[in-house]
């Protein structure tokens, strides 16, 4: 289970997937609170931080740069919160690229203990536990099933031995099902406003199971009262609470006026798709 040490201030703050769908939300607040940001993103994609008050590294690829350049970008940072990670829709469950990832990451953490950041935080997922379990807390058995997975929990186990070893307070923040602005237009909610929006047939499972959703501005405020906080280890970013698919979707379809076009049962069930997977989050 995380643990809470006693308070104290943090300022100098460096982010990683700031122009992404949880990261930019989570940026725009830890600006707005006035700490002192860098944001390091992927060359050309300045534009998607217009506004914010920040420094911008850019680079091809951060999780291709060794230790040496993360030493040198994170002197004088007190803090990393790690956003960034392959995530397209449809592909990244199984991508070698997680193994990318993964190296970059401890790359990362090994810069991180050489510049003296005093507190590294990480994203994972919920898909790291045994989801067969429903109800799922930080003492949950871990059980990745994809390569996805599997890379977070090794950069968790590694994380939290290597920080333990470098001085380095580790927080691991697992996101649950998230939605919202700037949402990839290829994942559930968006695709039911579009076609409902458009007056188009959504074809759905019976939609049974239960998940655990939370819009992404939520999850963002949750991700940076950790951040800026005093957990550490493991921590869930959820709602605790569950609602059915078929809900959600009938929810989305009355903002229309439409159920009529959502067509329940059109797709036959995954059989290994877990019945509930809602998170417990420890206050």
């Amino acid at each position: 289970m995380g643990n809470v040490l006693g308070p104290r201030t943090m300022s100098r703050i460096l982010i990683t997937g700031a122009t992404g769908f949880v990261g930019l939300p989570v940026a725009q607040q830890l600006a707005a609170a006035e700490h002192d940001l860098t944001c390091v993103i992927r060359t050309g994609s300045e534009g998607r931080l217009e506004g914010l008050e920040a420094r911008k590294v850019t680079c091809d690829d951060l999780f291709a740069q060794n230790a040496d350049w993360w030493a040198d970008q994170l002197a004088e940072i007190d803090t990393v919160v790690h956003l960034a990670w392959y995530a397209e829709p449809g592909k990244y469950l199984t991508s070698e690229r997680n193994l990318d990832c993964l190296t970059g990451t401890l790359a990362m953490a090994k810069g991180a203990a050489a510049a003296g950041v005093r507190r590294f935080v990480g994203a994972g997922t919920c898909f790291e536990y045994d989801l067969s379990a429903g109800h799922l807390s930080v003492d949950t058995p871990l059980a990745p099933e994809t390569p996805y997975a599997a890379a977070k929990v090794a950069a968790f186990t590694m994380l939290t031995a290597w920080c333990a070893t470098a001085e380095i307070e580790f927080l691991w923040a697992r996101l649950f099902y998230l939605y919202g602005d700037r949402e990839d237009r290829r994942r559930l909610v968006p695709q039911l406003h579009d076609k409902l929006a458009r007056g188009v047939p959504v074809d759905l499972t019976r939609g049974t199971a239960l998940r655990d959703y939370l819009d992404v501005r939520d999850a963002a405020r949750m991700l940076v009262k950790d951040i800026t906080g005093t957990r550490t280890g493991p921590t869930n970013i959820c709602s605790g609470q569950g609602v059915t698919i078929r809900d959600l979707a009938e929810g989305i379809a009355d903002q229309y006026g439409r159920r009529d076009l959502l067509n329940f049962g059109a797709y036959p069930e995954n059989l290994t798709d877990p019945p509930v997977v809602v998170g417990v989050r420890a206050e």
